[in-house]
């Protein structure tokens, strides 16, 4: 227990202190000082809670006017808004109504241009169909012997024939240091000397030089040789037979013709092209009218000449089949108003014609092509690929069908690069002589090239199809790619010829021939005048006299 001073001190206080206090309860004056004290405090409580109650009356008087001034204010805002809301909305009930006016104008547009459309397409589609059309006929219009296998006879239109020379400004005919190209001198039948003038001969001025000059005077001469034989006649005195000496053979009528007498109007009308009347015409002006031959006369000559030339065309076709090259090509003829065949069997030296009712395997069947085992020359006529061991088409067709290509379609570039490159090629096997054949490295550039021009048109044809009126050129392109072989193998062979015009040559005797009688009266007429005319070009490459050689076939 502490007992220290200042302990006992606090305590000392605290009871003084607590005894007073219960003096004052005891006395009752602590309860009214208490009493007065909560008056006091309650009173100032009163005037606080009324100092509340008037600033909570303000507050809500302020509030309520607040209140009031936001409802005017909202009310006013509200009423704003409605109106800005419903100009808003009539604006936005005007838009509709544009949208709506503007969405029916946009279809009716769409409409209108839809069938603008439809039109426009529809006019590119005639316009496109229109400009094939005329493609087509400007093509067919333009077509002629230099860009298709017309030839130029049938053109009725004819103009210049243009060549691959450039011209040079020079004047026509013999150039200065060339060799002239003189008359041929000929064997004399007759010799006149003409004797020096005397004032040449006997003036001591001039001397003879010991050269004669001789010129000479050549005239052809026709006349009519009449060989007349006679023989008595006896007749037997109990029978009456009549008998006399034999004439030689051939004489058979009281008037026969000699070989002279048949070759010459022969070649006029097979060769030559001349008519029957015009022949008939031409053999009595000659004659000075003596000498009139019949119609049927001249009718029988190729028969005559076929039947007495039968050997000779075996010959023919047993050589032409041992050739190792062969032209062949078709063409077609009228006989009794119907079409018909003729078909050339060539080379440079021999030359066999076929008279046929139709082309394809029934035309060639029975020709010396059905059992040829070499190199055929044709123009693209497939029925001839059946036939022989290997090909080549004529390039100088390919080379009118890339120009035909070249002109009617102007904006592709293929054509002109195939043009050239086949020139090319062609004109470099020109330039080879004497069978020598063109290198293997060059043979072998220009295939390639060859193949690098029909990418070139694939590509140009796949980016542009082809029209359907002028399909020519994307067919050419096609069947150059499909049978490239038959078009390059002249490049690796030096036998093989570039093109097939001596077929053309020969058969334009026939075309010509044609022309001018239009129609042959019957098959046989037609197969003998074929016989006949290969005999003739047989004749004629043998470097003789063709009318005696004629003259002694039919003698």
């Amino acid at each position: 227990m502490r007992t220290d001073f200042h302990y006992v001190t606090d305590l000392q206080y605290k009871v003084k202190h607590l005894t007073e206090l219960v003096k004052a309860y005891e006395s009752g004056e602590q309860y009214v000082k208490l009493y007065e004290d909560y008056q006091k405090e309650s009173r100032a409580k009163d005037r606080l809670i009324l100092k509340l109650k008037y600033t909570l009356g303000k507050v809500r008087a302020d509030a309520m006017a607040f209140r009031n001034k936001w409802f005017e204010a909202s009310d006013d805002m509200e009423r704003e808004n409605a109106k800005v809301v419903s100009r808003l909305v009539r604006q936005l009930k005007d838009m509709e109504r544009r949208a709506l006016k503007a969405e029916r104008e946009r279809d009716e547009n769409k409409d209108k241009y839809r069938e603008r459309n439809l039109d426009c397409y529809r006019v590119e589609t005639e316009l496109e169909e229109e400009k094939g059309k005329n493609r087509k006929l400007m093509a067919q219009i333009n077509r002629d012997h230099e860009n298709s296998s017309i030839s130029s006879s049938m053109n009725p239109i004819k103009k210049k024939v243009q060549n691959s020379r450039e011209k040079t400004g020079r004047k026509p005919g013999g150039q200065p240091g060339h060799k002239g190209h003189v008359r041929k001198r000929q064997t004399p039948t007759t010799e006149t000397f003409i004797p020096a003038p005397e004032k040449y001969a006997c003036s001591p001025d001039y001397v003879p030089t010991g050269k004669t000059i001789t010129k000479q005077l050549i005239d052809i001469e026709v006349r009519l040789i009449v060989a007349e034989f006679r023989t008595p006649e006896y007749r037997h005195k109990r029978t009456g037979q009549r008998v006399h000496a034999d004439f030689p053979d051939g004489l058979v009528n009281d008037v026969n013709y000699g070989g002279s007498v048949k070759a010459l109007p022969f070649l006029l009308n097979s060769y030559c092209n001349v008519s029957h009347d015009k022949t008939r015409e031409f053999i009595s002006d000659i004659t000075d009218g003596k000498l009139q031959l019949s119609k049927g006369f001249l009718n029988g000559l190729n028969k005559e000449f076929s039947k007495k030339t039968e050997e000779e065309q075996k010959k023919v076709v047993a050589d032409l089949l041992l050739s190792p090259v062969l032209n062949a090509d078709f063409t077609s003829v009228k006989v009794n108003g119907e079409n018909a065949q003729v078909i050339v069997c060539a080379t440079p030296e021999l030359t066999r014609y076929y008279a046929r009712g139709s082309k394809g395997h029934e035309g060639i069947k029975g020709t010396l092509v059905e059992d040829y085992q070499g190199i055929l020359i044709h123009d693209h006529d497939t029925t001839f690929y059946k036939y022989g061991s290997a090909h080549q088409e004529c390039l100088s067709h390919i080379l009118r069908y890339l120009k035909g290509s070249m002109e009617n379609e102007p904006n592709l570039s293929w054509n002109t690069k195939m043009y050239d490159l086949i020139r090319e090629m062609i004109h470099c096997r020109n330039a080879m002589r004497d069978g020598t054949p063109i290198p293997a490295e060059d043979a072998e550039a220009y295939t390639c090239r060859f193949l690098d021009v029909l990418e070139t048109a694939a590509d140009e044809y796949d980016y542009e199809p082809p029209s359907k009126y002028y399909r020519e050129g994307y067919n050419l392109s096609l069947r150059l790619g499909k049978y490239m072989e038959s078009h390059l193998r002249f490049l690796h062979d030096h036998r093989v010829p570039t093109s097939n015009n001596l077929s053309e040559r020969l058969l334009r005797i026939l075309k010509r021939k044609m022309r001018q009688m239009i129609s042959f009266r019957s098959f046989a007429n037609l197969s003998y005048f074929c016989e006949s005319l290969g005999m003739i070009e047989l004749m004629r490459n043998q470097e003789e006299n063709l009318l005696d050689r004629i003259t002694m076939a039919f003698e």
